[in-house]
């Protein structure tokens, strides 16, 4: 087989990760931090990606690496319209609507294609996107909110959470297709999904603050809660503690996990009532999402960067055990996920989907 080089780039909301796969075989991989006060001092998150792309560039020129003659430079997608999960290329239309954020996801991944894109400019190569945080799955019970006409939205790790699910599957000797899991993306954001039979059929809102705070966000709240106690705050600022200003950043003025976590070590009463409070929170969504699926669940599945920590895999095992066997995939398989998804495109396995340029659901037809 020919040997296929792939560039794989995943900004996150604390970070940018960069990977380089030969086939399936991972070359390197560099995960570069960002403090969430340093991210701050930009306007908007389109504001970065010339900061983000000097990391890229100096980490390139550092290690001596060259990136002429790469066959595909995959882009971890952003907030374009909704649509079904695969590999897309990525368009003009496609790089525009994510600008914009035309599916209401204001999140960091908004930047993946931007990036991938500046760097095709530079090197060619195919130019690509799979599985974007609004990959829209949800069973129409779970776009239904209190309010007419305004409908619940996805915004969730999916690339994560579906390559995790498979992973899981193929470990219990079953097909995704066939199981019912709970998976779980805990780090810098927090995804509580259901899948049932190979469909993720229900989620918070992990892109819009909806579900637990996290070490960025703000999760969820009373309305009257936000609008008496934050009645003065800005549109720009509601935004900001919904992707990256809220959770741990604004109870300790940093989405540093380890810096948070060292305290909890040492005893910090306040430290320790934040941090088991996030746990808390994450425990009371897999219950709500044990319910969607009618208490059938064949795993609750845990990946991300923060089930580092063991007190999280504790905390979660000690309330939710009961529900279901608890698996856990510290990290993540984003980076090999893309890349294999570059894969199959490359070997011509499977076609590159063209962005439909519109939301794969526009609402019920009897309330048009």
């Amino acid at each position: 087989m020919k040997a296929y080089r792939i560039f794989v780039i995943n900004p996150g909301s604390t970070s940018t990760k960069i990977s380089m796969f030969e086939n399936e075989n991972c070359l390197f991989t560099e995960d570069t931090f960002h403090d969430s006060s340093v991210l701050r001092t930009f306007p908007t998150i389109n504001d970065q990606l010339d900061y983000r792309m000097a990391v890229v560039h100096q980490f390139l020129e550092q290690k001596g690496i060259d990136l002429t003659g790469v066959d595909a430079i995959v882009g971890r997608g952003g907030g374009c319209y909704p649509i079904p999960g695969g590999v897309y290329k990525i368009d003009e239309r496609l790089l525009q609507d994510t600008r914009e954020s035309r599916s209401g996801l204001y999140h960091a991944s908004m930047l993946g294609v931007q990036m991938a894109k500046v760097l095709h400019d530079e090197y060619g190569g195919e130019l690509l996107m799979m599985d974007p945080p609004v990959v829209d799955e949800l069973c129409d019970l779970a776009r239904m909110t209190g309010v007419r006409g305004v409908y619940r939205k996805t915004a969730t790790h999916a690339l994560n959470l579906k390559a995790t699910a498979r992973k899981h599957a193929e470990k219990l000797g079953r097909h995704y297709e066939d199981c019912n899991f709970i998976i779980c993306h805990i780090d810098g954001g927090i995804s509580v999904t259901a899948h049932c039979k190979g469909r993720m059929i229900d989620a918070n809102d992990a892109g819009g603050g909806e579900g637990p705070f996290t070490p960025t966000r703000m999760g969820s709240m009373a309305i009257t809660d936000i609008i008496g106690a934050m009645g003065e705050y800005t549109h720009e600022e509601l935004k900001a503690l919904c992707s990256q200003a809220g959770g741990l950043s604004s109870h300790f003025g940093t989405s540093d996990s380890d810096v948070v976590h060292a305290l909890v070590e040492a005893g910090d009463a306040r430290a320790v009532r934040v941090w088991q409070a996030m746990i808390y929170q994450i425990c009371k969504e897999i219950g709500a999402m044990a319910a969607v699926l009618e208490g059938r669940v064949d795993a609750i599945v845990l990946t991300g960067g923060l089930l580092r920590f063991s007190d999280v895999r504790e905390g979660i095992e000690r309330r939710c055990g009961f529900i279901a066997p608890v698996a856990v995939y510290p990290g993540e398989c984003e980076q090999e996920a893309m890349a294999a998804g570059a894969m199959r495109v490359l070997t011509g396995e499977e076609e590159a989907l063209c962005y439909p340029g519109k939301p794969v659901w526009n609402g019920f037809e009897d309330e048009q």
